[in-house]
């Protein structure tokens, strides 16, 4: 899967987690870009990428994403 379509299915997910198709996904997008982005929202975004891709993080991966571009190419790694 490249990162093309990865951000696709990102973009679908982020919609639906945060009710909002118009947040716009770039590399550098992080949770202070997002309204309504806090640790419960974060929580359900990584369970309903997991979900969606089929992969589980660890907690420490989790805890390393820094922004959008971190989350794709964990995604990318993991499929």
């Amino acid at each position: 899967m490249d990162e093309g379509q990865i951000y696709d299915r990102l973009a679908k997910i982020f919609h639906e987690v945060f009710e909002d198709d118009s947040v716009g996904l770039t590399p550098e997008l992080t949770a202070k870009d997002v309204d309504g982005w806090d640790s419960l929202t974060h929580i359900r975004l990584i369970l309903t990428v997991e979900k969606a891709f089929k992969i589980r993080f660890s907690t420490s991966e989790v805890g390393k994403l820094e922004n959008v571009g971190d989350l794709v190419a964990l995604v990318k790694a993991r499929t």
